[in-house]
């Protein structure tokens, strides 16, 4: 499924919003037509749809009221159409909420940020290609499933939780096993071996979890 797909006509427009969320680590996927963005969205599905109202045939608010339909999607509808009647009437065909163009890219980029927070970020932890859901308690890399034991996805989830902390190994192994458990902190190198084997592209040369000499390990996007 992709993070978020911008319907917008204006190629330039488009480009450069895609540009910077992609290097926020969303994936992204673009429509320049509503009948393409419906097409793109029954095939693929999206977290999030940042939606232009003035679009070629089939308009955004077409588009809003067609997904409304079928699902409760996030919509954060853009357009240059700054009337009251047009935000009324996006709000009330279920937009999540209505920015003005011209826009700011960091307040965009904060508003797309917060909707992720309330809707995701507790049930689900996204860092670049890998999908954590603690929900259903999988793991997906590049949409592609990802076998993990329970202390395996445990140990994962408490380190992209605590992404670029430096975590001790005691506090790994007590967090996980416990104090009081019978297994030893060699565990904890055997677990953390086998993470790397699968979500690392070079397991031998960790980017993700890396390891800090004496103390313990730290995770980091990459």
């Amino acid at each position: 499924m992709t993070d978020i797909l911008i319907v917008e006509d204006n190629e330039e427009l488009a480009d450069i919003l895609c540009d910077f969320l992609r290097a926020e680590n969303y994936t992204v996927s673009v429509a320049k037509t509503g009948e393409k963005a419906l097409s793109l969205y029954e095939k693929y599905g999206a977290r999030l749809i940042v939606l232009d109202i003035m679009l070629p045939g089939i308009d955004g608010f077409a588009v809003c009221r067609k997904i409304r339909e079928e699902s409760d999607t996030p919509i954060l509808i853009v357009s240059a159409k700054v009337d009251k009647e047009d935000k009324l009437n996006g709000l009330i065909l279920g937009a999540d909420d209505y920015i003005e163009k011209p826009y700011d890219i960091d307040i965009m980029l904060a508003k797309i940020a917060g909707i992720f927070k309330r809707r995701y970020a507790v049930d689900e932890l996204i860092d670049g290609d890998i999908r954590v859901n603690k929900v259903s308690r999988t793991v997906c890399r590049n949409d592609i499933p990802i076998e993990m034991t329970v202390k395996e996805f445990e140990l994962l989830v408490l380190l992209i939780e605590n992404k670029g902390r430096i975590l001790t190994k005691e506090y790994l192994f007590n967090q996980i096993w416990g104090s009081d458990s019978f297994s030893e902190q060699q565990t904890l190198t055997v677990h953390i071996k086998r993470l790397r084997q699968k979500i690392e592209d070079d397991p031998k040369n960790p980017k993700h979890i890396q390891t800090v000499w004496g103390v313990g390990y730290k995770y980091e996007s990459i």
